[in-house]
């Protein structure tokens, strides 16, 4: 897929200016393989997620973000201890979440653990709250998904609470309640950026306007046109409770390689792979090269290529979505720890400046 420049850049009365154009990473932290398709240990793909952090402030990617899950394939449980381990190598970056799901996890400790990350790495600390798509962390620590919805709302109420700052008050039936209780530690300049991923409920768009939360859309499948109603409805919804406009963001997957062909070579059978294994608990529809060959074109949802086509599929998405940031998930399983470092390597050496002149 190659959009003609002239296509890629435009106006969209909804797209919010004011707010800088930033271009991150996403991981789960899939599960590495070594050069002969072994699966590494986890232990060795968490320390190799490290360098991968490091090497994206290096090549200029502006935030790096690592999604919480709880299984085999993504051992990625304690996002956060791995943020802290890249903002202690790096200077610049922004680093966070991507998604902490905060149903299945303490509001308060959520906090601490961002605001203990926003310390060390001297006031780059973001967080993305999500209800959790994948739900296994619900029977890993307890809680019934029969309470999906309520968990979110009250615990996502406490957590805006909590980024107020100073003694905190709050009442609700998913958590003991607090009193007057001071949560530490401070942060050093005001709260951090917070964010709800949004993967297509309105409701949700709703609940981070009325908290004054960023949108960030999370389209891993279809059309990314489908999602232009969220970024005009949550602009209403913002102007409606008297907010000012916030930031959109859209995460999606892909791969960059040097060439649209070796790009699809390494990672069509691995997305194969992951798809009919979490088929299995989730539902999805098992790809076929027809429909992965769709998911490529313009009005699909991956962004792979190389970093020209990837380049100018995110301009041309953030034109039509409204949206100032955009997250590439990068990462299959069953990939390399090479062919990952030359992917952050593209997206921030050529990727990025080229979006940037796309978009200026």
């Amino acid at each position: 897929m190659t959009t003609a420049p002239s296509e890629a850049v435009g106006d969209f009365e909804g797209r919010p200016g004011q707010f800088p154009l930033v271009l991150g990473l996403d991981t789960f932290g899939d599960v590495t393989h070594d050069d002969d398709g072994r699966p590494l240990s986890h232990a060795q793909t968490i320390r190799n997620l490290v360098k991968q952090g490091v090497l994206a402030d290096q090549v200029g990617v502006d935030f790096f973000g690592i999604g919480e899950h709880h299984t085999d394939d993504f051992p990625l449980s304690a996002a956060d201890v791995v943020l802290a381990a890249i903002a202690a190598r790096t200077t610049r970056i922004r680093v966070g979440s991507a998604v902490t799901v905060l149903s299945s996890d303490d509001p308060v400790r959520v906090f601490q653990r961002y605001s203990t990350l926003d310390a060390i790495s001297g006031g780059r600390a973001e967080v993305i709250l999500g209800r959790g798509s994948s739900i296994e962390s619900f029977p890993l620590f307890g809680y019934d998904l029969a309470d999906y919805e309520e968990l979110f709302e009250e615990k996502t109420n406490l957590f805006a609470e909590l980024l107020k700052g100073g003694p905190v008050t709050w009442r609700g039936k998913t958590r003991p309640s607090l009193d007057n209780q001071d949560v530490v530690p401070h942060t050093e300049s005001g709260p951090f950026p917070v964010w709800i991923g949004v993967g297509g409920s309105p409701q949700s768009v709703m609940r981070a306007a009325r908290y004054g939360f960023s949108l960030m859309l999370a389209i891993i499948g279809g059309p990314p046109a489908r999602f232009a109603p969220f970024s005009q409805l949550f602009r209403q919804a913002l102007e409606s409770v008297g907010r000012e406009p916030l930031p959109v963001g859209v995460h999606s997957p892909g791969h960059v390689a040097a060439t649209d062909e070796k790009a699809r070579e390494e990672f069509w059978p691995r997305y194969l792979e992951v798809i009919r294994h979490v088929s299995k608990t989730r539902g999805f529809a098992i790809p076929n090269k027809e429909s992965f060959m769709s998911e490529l074109g313009p009005g699909g949802a991956l962004y792979v290529g190389s970093p020209e086509t990837v380049a100018q599929k995110i301009a041309y998405n953030l034109t039509a979505l409204g949206a100032n940031r955009f997250d590439l998930k990068y990462g299959m399983g069953g990939l390399s720890h090479q062919a990952l470092m030359a992917n952050i390597e593209l997206y921030g050496t050529q990727v990025i400046p080229r979006v940037r002149e796309l978009l200026a």
